[in-house]
């Protein structure tokens, strides 16, 4: 997970925290928390990643294309691909639980897409 991502997270947070009409939020939901378990997500991608090199020259590729090509190669990939994509889905899914849990919210621009 890169710093650009984790920064978008944590501001999301203090986005939902600003809030006045919002209801508390439960236990072990502040943002130390939050980077906590990206940290942890992060960690598992990078492992992940550096065991399929494959798909980490793919997305490492993504980097050189246009934008608008981004998301239907990304499907392309996964559609001959699957268990890797129910791999990702799968490391990254504590983050997803804690947003949910904790009702974070995203920011424009953040995705919650699978990297």
């Amino acid at each position: 997970m890169g710093a650009a991502a984790l920064t978008g997270t944590l501001w999301g947070a203090a986005a939902g925290i600003a809030t006045a009409d919002a209801p508390p939020r439960p236990p072990n939901c502040t943002s130390a928390d939050v980077a906590g378990v990206a940290t942890g997500v992060g960690a598992a991608l990078t492992t992940y990643l550096f065991a399929h090199p494959e798909l980490n020259a793919f997305y490492t590729g993504l980097q050189d294309q246009p934008k608008d090509r981004i998301h239907e190669e990304v499907q392309n990939y996964f559609n001959a691909h699957p268990e890797e994509q129910a791999d990702l889905e799968n490391i990254r899914q504590p983050l997803a639980a804690i947003r949910q849990r904790c009702r974070w919210t995203l920011l424009l621009g953040e995705s919650s897409a699978t990297p």
